[in-house]
C-alpha cells in the first residue's frame, strides 16, 4: 500500500470532509466508516469502498481482515497516527477508515415498516435502525430529519445501517398516501384517546411513524394517517424518547410473528 504522512494531503482533506459534513456527503454521493468493527461489517454488505486508510497499528493487529477489505477497496494507504487522530470522530481513534459509495435506496419495503418523520438526533436514528435489525422489521423510512450516514448514527446502528433496507423520501406524508391502498399507516402519538397499540392487528401490512423528538408527527403526516396509536404510560411523563418509543412499538408490531 502507498503512504500518506500529510495532514494536508487532499485525500485526507477530502476524507475529513465527508466525515464532518452531511451536505459533502450528499453532493459526493460517499461516506466514511471509523472503527474496526463498522469498516469491517462492510466486508459483508453491498457496500462498495472507494478508499481505505489504515494505520500500521491496525494492519498488525487484524492482518487477515485488513487483506479482505484491501480487496475489496478500489484504492488503500497507510496513514501515520498523527493523521488518524485529525480524520476521527471519537475520542479513541481505532486508524481505520472507509470511505463508501453510498447505496440507492431499496425498492421493496416488506410488511412491517417503522417511518422516521423528521427525527433529528443521531444516536436516536442509530439506535432505531439498530433495534428493527434485531426486531426483524423489514425496513426502515427516512423522512428528513438527522443524515443516516452521520457517523454518530453508523456507530448508533452498530453496523445495521449497512444491513438493513433503508428507503429515504422526500416528502413523507405524499410517500405514506402512496402507500394506503396496501398498507395500514400508523401515526404514533402520545394522546389518551388515541388507539392503545396493544390493540392494533398487526397483522396487516403496516407502516407506523415516529415523529420528531420536540415536535411529534407533523400534521401533514398525520392528515396521512389511517390511525392515530398511543402506547399507554402510567407514569407521569408526558411522552417517550424517540428511539424508545420506536423500540416498543416495534416490539408490537412484531409480538404476534
Amino acid at each position: 500500500m502507498d503512504r500518506i504522512t500529510s495532514k494536508t494531503n487532499q485525500i485526507i482533506k477530502d476524507t475529513g470532509k465527508l466525515i464532518a459534513s452531511s451536505s459533502a456527503r450528499r453532493s459526493h454521493g460517499l461516506f466514511v466508516l471509523e472503527g474496526a468493527r463498522l469498516c469491517f461489517d462492510v466486508l459483508n454488505s453491498v457496500y462498495e469502498v472507494k478508499t481505505l486508510l489504515i494505520t500500521e497499528r491496525v494492519t498488525d493487529k487484524y492482518p487477515d481482515e485488513v487483506a479482505a477489505l484491501c480487496a475489496k477497496s478500489e484504492r488503500a494507504y497507510v496513514i501515520t497516527e498523527e493523521i488518524a487522530n485529525k480524520l476521527t470522530d471519537t475520542d479513541t481513534p481505532q486508524g481505520i477508515f472507509a470511505v463508501c459509495k453510498m447505496a440507492e435506496s431499496t425498492a421493496e419495503l416488506g410488511n412491517r415498516v417503522i417511518a422516521l418523520d423528521n427525527v433529528q438526533n443521531p444516536s436516536n436514528v442509530g439506535a432505531v435502525i439498530r433495534t428493527a435489525e434485531a426486531l426483524g422489521i423489514d425496513s426502515v423510512l427516512i423522512g428528513g430529519g438527522c443524515d443516516i450516514y452521520n457517523p454518530k448514527v453508523l456507530r448508533a446502528s452498530m453496523g445495521s445501517v449497512l444491513r438493513m433496507s433503508i428507503n429515504m423520501c422526500s416528502n413523507l406524508a405524499d410517500t405514506l398516501s402512496s402507500l394506503k391502498p396496501d398498507y395500514q399507516i400508523c401515526a404514533t402519538v402520545p394522546k389518551s384517546d388515541a388507539k392503545a397499540i396493544t390493540d392494533v392487528d398487526f397483522t396487516k401490512p403496516t407502516v407506523c411513524v415516529i415523529g420528531n423528538e420536540a415536535n411529534g408527527v407533523s400534521a401533514e403526516v398525520l392528515d396521512a394517517s389511517d390511525m392515530l396509536i398511543t402506547i399507554p404510560m402510567k407514569g407521569k411523563a408526558e411522552s417517550l424518547n424517540a428511539s424508545v418509543a420506536a423500540s416498543v412499538t416495534m416490539w408490537e408490531m412484531m409480538r404476534d410473528d
